[in-house]
């Protein structure tokens, strides 16, 4: 934190929420940091809101590996992504201060590439869901082996960090972000005589990448999601997905592993 001066407050334009921030810009001007308006120009970027704002903050601010982001909470409880309360600014001093009481924390991203074109990175999932009343196919192959063809509603593709949200809630397993792979789960799949699939969630490691072949039979314009935001494009044919090289780095409280997390959250 000592030479990281600049920072740039991520948040809705909400007045009762800008009420609630100018506190922390006062706090922020008393201990020497430069609050600017252009994210380009920080080496800091702080989310005021929850999750799905961190998530909204990260890609808004292009997924920058040169700088901290940090999660600052406008709800009574912490989250897994933000470390600090809005109103608990003692802790926020103490980052500020104290280079023991925090730490800077790497998590994997995964890099999505849609028919050889329009390339997206995300922090939590890429998910890939039909959008009519009719069972989605696709086949799967890690690196250049068939894996399986999946029929069903859809797959979700989950970073370490993203495996706690949309990829938990379809029986996904949890995974240590000190692990960088991705995970692959099912929605909803249908298992028979001619699809057949491995029926459970698999971890993919940094080495490969996966490849996910949408087969038309009348439903080849999925809805496909990056994070918490849809993506616009309607027909696809052909989706790889592999571990980015760069990190987002994350400022984090010690006493505040993502093992603490999950277990206040769901334990």
């Amino acid at each position: 934190m000592d030479t990281r001066r600049n920072i740039y407050f991520y948040h809705k334009r909400d007045p009762e929420l800008l009420v609630k921030i100018a506190p922390l810009l006062d706090l922020a001007k008393q201990f020497d940091f430069t609050i600017v308006d252009d994210f380009r120009r920080a080496n800091i970027i702080a989310s005021v809101g929850d999750d799905g704002t961190f998530l909204q903050a990260v890609r808004k601010t292009g997924f920058r590996d040169d700088c901290l982001y940090m999660g600052i909470s406008v709800l009574d409880n912490l989250s897994m992504y933000c470390d600090f309360r809005i109103n608990d600014t003692s802790k926020m001093i103490e980052a500020m201060t104290s280079n023991t009481q925090v730490k800077v924390r790497r998590y994997p991203t995964i890099e999505v590439t849609v028919d050889g074109q329009s390339t997206f990175r995300c922090l939590n999932e890429f998910s890939i869901r039909s959008a009519i009343i009719k069972t989605l196919v696709i086949d799967v192959f890690i690196d250049q082996l068939h894996l399986e063809t999946f029929r069903g509603d859809g797959l979700i593709v989950a970073t370490p960090t993203g495996s706690t949200a949309y990829n938990k809630s379809v029986n996904g397993a949890v995974v240590d972000p000190l692990l960088s792979c991705m995970q692959v789960s099912e929605v909803s799949s249908v298992n028979n005589n001619l699809y057949r699939t491995l029926g459970a969630s698999f971890i993919v490691g940094s080495e490969r990448t996966l490849t996910l072949r949408v087969i038309s039979e009348g439903n080849d314009h999925p809805t496909m999601g990056m994070d918490n935001e849809a993506l616009s494009i309607r027909h696809v044919e052909t989706i790889q997905i592999k571990i980015n090289d760069k990190k987002i780095k994350t400022l984090k409280l010690k006493d505040n592993s993502f093992w603490n997390k999950v277990k206040r959250t769901f334990l």
